[in-house]
């Protein structure tokens, strides 16, 4: 009885736990989150590294931070060009252009991080000048 019992309540245990860990869709988690903040500075450097511009852009807002299998993130970021070339060191302070010359993007990135190896692959990007 005792044995029928474990095995009823382990898989009871599967049935519930299975959508949460095999679920294939994305969900929400904070901005905030360690690894989430380290693809979003990859993800940026990268649009800076392939993007066609002389100038460098910057994060303005994060529109959607989500995760699935625990180390895919998906996020949806808008982005700034700055008065700043490219390889300038301290974007974050950098302003950014105004008037006719301001230029934003809308951009969603996937990022897997394999923080052990510090490893970060962009997996898709899409952006759109706004």
């Amino acid at each position: 009885v005792y044995s029928m019992l474990l095995k009823a309540s382990l898989l009871l245990g599967l049935i519930v736990l299975m959508p949460h860990v095999c679920s294939p869709s994305f969900v929400d988690i904070s901005r905030r989150s360690n690894y989430f903040t380290l693809c979003v500075e990859f993800a940026v450097f990268h649009f800076n590294q392939v993007y066609p511009d002389e100038y460098a852009y910057k994060l303005l807002w994060v529109r959607r931070s989500q995760h699935k299998f625990t180390m895919i993130y998906l996020m949806e970021l808008e982005l700034g060009q700055t008065i700043c070339a490219k390889q300038d060191e301290d974007l974050d302070n950098c302003p950014l252009q105004e008037g006719p010359r301001e230029k934003k993007v809308d951009c969603t990135f996937i990022v897997d991080v394999r923080p052990w190896f510090s490893q970060f692959s962009l997996l898709n990007s899409t952006c759109v000048q706004k």
